[in-house]
C-alpha cells in the first residue's frame, strides 16, 4: 500500500496569508516559504507584522471562513483516496485549517499549533524540527511506500525523503534549484505522475 502526502497551501487551498494580506491591504504578509525559504524566518516576519499592526486571529479566521479548496481540488483528493492513503502534511495551523478540512471532507491533517493570547497570535509550536521529512520516515518505519507532493521550498525535505516525489504549481525559482522532482502544472497531469508510480 501507498501513502501519499500531500502539502496544503498551494496544493489543495490558496495560501492563507496572502488571502489576509488582500483582505488587510499589508504587503509583508503575501511573503510564503516561496519566497523566504526557512520556515522560522518567515514565521517570526509574519508574527511581527501581526504584533505591528495588532491582528487579531479572529480577522484572519474570518478570511479563512471564506476560502473554498482550489478548484478541483476536492475531486482530486477524492481520486487519490481510492487509490492511496492520504494525509496532508503542512506547515500551517490547526487553528487555521479545520474549517478547510470540513470542505475537503475531512482529511488527515498533521500541521502545527499558534500560542494564542486574548486572541492575538503571540507564538507558534511546530510538531518537531524538519516535520514533513520525519512523517514520511513514519510511514516508511511502518513498511509504507510514501509518494509527497508540494509546491515550495519547505517541501522538499518531504520530497528528498519520499519514494516519489513531485512539484505541483511550483514557481519557477523553487523548480530551478529542484529541477530532478517532476512538476504537474494541474490535477491532472499529478493523477498522471501519481498513476505511474502506483
Amino acid at each position: 500500500m501507498n501513502v501519499l502526502c500531500l502539502d496544503l497551501e498551494g496544493v489543495l487551498i490558496p495560501e492563507i496569508w496572502q488571502a489576509v494580506a488582500d483582505r488587510t491591504g499589508i504587503d509583508e504578509l503575501r511573503k510564503t516559504t516561496r519566497d523566504i525559504p526557512v520556515y522560522d524566518d518567515l514565521m517570526r516576519l509574519r508574527l511581527g507584522v501581526l504584533a505591528e499592526h495588532d491582528l487579531p486571529l479572529s480577522l484572519i479566521q474570518s478570511v479563512i471562513d471564506g476560502l473554498d479548496p482550489l478548484p478541483g481540488a476536492p475531486e482530486f483528493l477524492g481520486w487519490a483516496r481510492q487509490r492511496f492513503q492520504v494525509a496532508i502534511i503542512s506547515d500551517t495551523f490547526y487553528q487555521f485549517a479545520m474549517p478547510l478540512m470540513a470542505k475537503l471532507g475531512w482529511p488527515t491533517l498533521l500541521c502545527h499549533k499558534l500560542v494564542v493570547e486574548n486572541d492575538r497570535i503571540v507564538d507558534y509550536r511546530i510538531r518537531q524540527p524538519d516535520p514533513k521529512r520525519h512523517s514520511v520516515r513514519a510511514f516508511q518505519s511502518l513498511n509504507y511506500r510514501v509518494l509527497a507532493a508540494g509546491d515550495s521550498y519547505n517541501d522538499v525535505s518531504m520530497l528528498e525523503e519520499a519514494d516519489a516525489g513531485f512539484f505541483f504549481c511550483a514557481p519557477d525559482n523553487v523548480r530551478a534549484e529542484y529541477p530532478q522532482y517532476p512538476h504537474a502544472t494541474d490535477y491532472q497531469a499529478l493523477m498522471a505522475l501519481l498513476e505511474a508510480q502506483a
